[in-house]
């Protein structure tokens, strides 16, 4: 058979991950979810474990918008009315008309001229990003940035590419000055929420120390920015990492996947950009985009995050968040002062992380140890991620048992 050969070398790699601590082993299932009750929010249930019932502290859907009506509501009506997929590419029949509702909307949220989707956020970062580098860019990178990023520049072919130290701006200062003279277009790209840490970039000062050398790059200085952890979460109205620090980037990347609570991802941006990349972004003209539902979907949780009704769900995440925090200080935890719902549980050993981690699960308790190679060694941690859908009863039951 043509993979005896290679089956031993996989399995080998196999053994060796299981052998650190760093395989990802089984995905639990889950088959079920439990109505909130008795002052606690919903629980869920997995395969195999039945009669458990787990409280889910590893979710990304930070207002809890998966499990809206409205939004189960607007994807199912979509479905109905449009099928289950979008039955080509967007540029032969797959365009339908949520795709062009949901990406003015998004360009509006965003202040932007223009935007587009794709069908993930991971596909839109691989997508754009390489696009906009040359032989002739200079890249700078957070080192922090997420596993995204990194591969969208290892597939483009820069003039060189450096890497600063976490929200190092004096590093990045004097990366972009010994450049200078040397490479025609410069881009700057980093993580907007970090989605290990829950901290966030100061884009205001990145945007100082970008507008010093902007004229001296004859095709410019672009700042790219991920924040697909940061709309929905940060800013008075959700609006991300840009409202936060009342700075702009040039280019925003973000997804629908996490506080919109649905799939898909997204660019926004001038409108010259978003139509040179409808034309050069293999990741959307040859990949089919997101599914008709799935945008109604987004396009109804986005309206609700831009309400009254998002503004409570945003006011009630931070406030637990805010409880986390201020719980394990209390306690003698470590971690790391945020506004964010992204609250990281430092361990820095990758043994006590796994022994911890499966420690909360006998006690009904869903959360992610993080560990080498996602994080370096000696920042291992469990990420806690709080969401709309927990209770102050709920942040309480996972403090006793920590």
């Amino acid at each position: 058979m043509a993979l005896d050969k290679l089956k031993p070398i996989l399995e080998a790699t196999l053994e060796e991950s299981a052998r650190t601590g760093i395989r990802k082993r089984h995905e639990r299932i889950i088959t079920g979810r439990q109505p909130p009750a008795n002052g606690y929010g919903p629980r869920y249930l997995l395969d195999g474990y039945e009669g458990r019932a787990f409280l889910r502290m590893n979710s990304n859907s930070y207002l809890g918008l998966h499990v809206h009506p409205r939004v189960i509501d607007a994807e199912e009506r979509a479905a109905r009315h449009f099928g289950a997929g979008p039955g080509a590419v967007r540029f032969i029949s797959g365009t339908h008309q949520p795709h062009i509702e949901l990406e003015q909307r998004l360009a509006d949220f965003h202040g932007r001229e223009a935007a587009m989707i794709f069908s993930a956020a991971y596909a839109a970062v691989m997508g754009v990003l390489p696009q906009l580098i040359t032989s002739e860019t200079l890249v700078v990178s957070d080192a922090l940035n997420h596993n995204s990023i990194i591969n969208a520049l290892r597939l483009a072919q820069p003039y060189a590419r450096r890497i600063y130290g976490h929200l190092d701006i004096r590093e990045l200062d004097g990366i972009l000055e010994q450049f200078t003279g040397e490479v025609k277009r410069v881009l700057v790209v980093t993580d907007g929420v970090f989605s290990m840490r829950g901290d966030f970039a100061p884009l205001d000062e990145i945007r100082e120390v970008c507008n010093r050398y902007q004229t001296l790059f004859e095709e410019g200085l672009i700042i790219a920015v991920d924040d697909s952890h940061g709309v929905g979460t940060l800013g008075a109205l959700g609006r991300g990492t840009e409202e936060r620090t009342a700075a702009r980037a040039d280019i925003v990347i973000a997804t629908m996947g996490k506080a919109l609570g649905v799939n898909g991802g997204y660019v926004a941006a001038d409108k010259t950009v978003i139509d040179y990349l409808r034309e050069t972004a293999p990741f959307y003209i040859y990949s089919n985009p997101m599914t008709p539902s799935e945008t109604a979907a987004a396009l109804e949780a986005l309206n609700i995050l831009d309400s009254d009704e998002g503004m409570g769900l945003l006011e009630r995440v931070r406030r637990h968040a805010a409880i986390l925090r201020k719980g394990l200080f209390e306690r003698g935890f470590e971690t790391i002062g945020s506004e964010h719902p992204i609250v990281p549980l430092l361990i820095g050993d990758s043994d006590r992380t796994r022994k911890l981690v499966k420690n909360l699960f006998i006690n009904q308790i869903l959360a992610t140890g993080i560990g080498y190679p996602v994080v370096p060694k000696g920042e291992e941690e469990i990420r806690f991620q709080v969401t709309a859908e927990h209770t102050e009863k709920d942040i309480g039951f996972l403090l006793d048992h920590l």
